[in-house]
């Protein structure tokens, strides 16, 4: 789940999207409950696994009925923001309250809903050397989290009033912002009611109609990505870190567009995890002098909603003197927001496996 635990990190901002018209618009509550148990993913988190959480879902949504031309081409999503609250019920995890901006997606005449939210959580108890040592998922008291949700969904069944239950997948990182860092995931089972706000004025879907025939030449895109992390090591400072990218892309549709480049990577926390091996482990042969700058090449792919775009890029290390750190190939998940015809800033995740190495807040060009 750290692959997407960025995601996508502090990114509730998708909700803003550009419109030049203002048409009226139309929106939804939902309040679930949820009961469910902690994956034991790492064998180093079983000692915390000790009861069943639980807690409850609060959405606010905003509706689409095809006014926009990407939302006809999504089967008229719903996009807003939720607030999660979840009782860890383990001593050593206290609780966690989570902001989210989300989306959600329907299927079989809007009978099942997908939903995948991106925020912040706050936990009570996070790792502390001297209180709480024994949390060995949290190395920090804010912490990135994802949530996935897979619901029979009825709506409007009696005035505006519907019901909903299924599945969800909770995911609390700090994303190597501190250390220690395990997660957590729980996977919980929800049930719930949901209200449409003037329910007796929503209006009919606009039809898809034909779909439309459109691509673009290839583009040329450099962007600058930046933040700070550790060396994975508890007790280890945060760094800064640089990464200069530069790739091409290809816009096939409206929906995906595929990427393909280069980057060099300067990691201030590798420079340090390779002084603490020298001086802490001299007998597995590191020096200090080892070269800690990275270049890698990946693929990706951006499937775009009107401004925003969801990004996937896998990635491998063609240059990596030292390879004791993290593997040698990479993945990077995140949003893209367009900032106009030629900016466009993300925020995304860089993982190796489940291991994730950096939160990465990105500034872009492209040609």
């Amino acid at each position: 789940m750290k692959r997407i635990a960025p995601f996508l990190l502090l990114l509730c901002s998708f909700i803003t999207f550009g419109q030049d018209e203002k048409p009226k618009k139309y929106f939804s509550l939902n309040a679930s409950y949820f009961y469910g148990s902690i994956l034991e993913h790492n064998p180093d988190i079983a000692h915390l696994i000790t009861d069943h959480p639980n807690g409850f879902l609060l959405s606010f949504n905003r509706k689409t009925y095809g006014l926009e031309k990407w939302e006809r081409r999504y089967n008229y999503p719903d996009f807003g923001y939720s607030f999660i609250y979840q009782n860890m019920k383990n001593t050593y995890l206290g609780e966690n309250y989570s902001v989210y901006g989300h989306f959600s997606f329907y299927a079989l005449k809007r009978l099942l809903m997908f939903r995948i939210g991106q925020g912040i959580a706050y936990t009570t108890n996070p790792y502390d050397p001297e209180t709480n040592y024994i949390n060995n998922a949290y190395g920090s008291r804010f912490l990135s989290s994802t949530y996935l949700v897979g619901n029979i969904h009825k709506q409007n069944i009696i005035a505006g009033l519907g019901v909903n239950a299924g599945v969800t997948i909770i995911h609390y990182s700090n994303a190597d912002i501190g250390s220690p860092n395990h997660s957590t995931n729980t996977l919980t089972f929800n049930v719930g009611l949901n209200y449409l706000l003037d329910h007796k004025e929503h209006p009919d879907f606009i039809p898809r109609g034909e779909k439309e025939k459109y691509t673009e030449p290839f583009h040329y895109n450099f962007a600058i990505r930046s933040g700070v992390n550790t060396a994975g090591v508890v007790g280890s400072p945060r760094l800064p870190f640089l990464t200069v990218s530069a790739y091409a892309d290809k816009v096939l549709n409206r929906k995906s567009t595929l990427q393909g480049g280069a980057e060099l990577f300067f990691s201030r926390s590798l420079e340090e995890f390779i002084e603490y091996q020298a001086v802490a482990f001299p007998q597995k042969g590191t020096t200090g002098d080892e070269d800690s700058k990275r270049v890698g090449v990946f693929l990706g792919h951006k499937l775009t909603f009107n401004k925003m775009s969801l990004i996937t890029q896998l990635g491998y290390y063609v240059y990596y003197p030292y390879t004791d750190y993290v593997e040698q190939l990479y993945n990077r998940m995140g949003l893209q927001r367009e900032i106009s015809d030629h900016w466009w800033a993300s925020a995304t995740v860089r993982s190796h496996g489940a291991n994730a190495e950096a939160v990465e807040f990105s500034i872009g060009y492209r040609l």
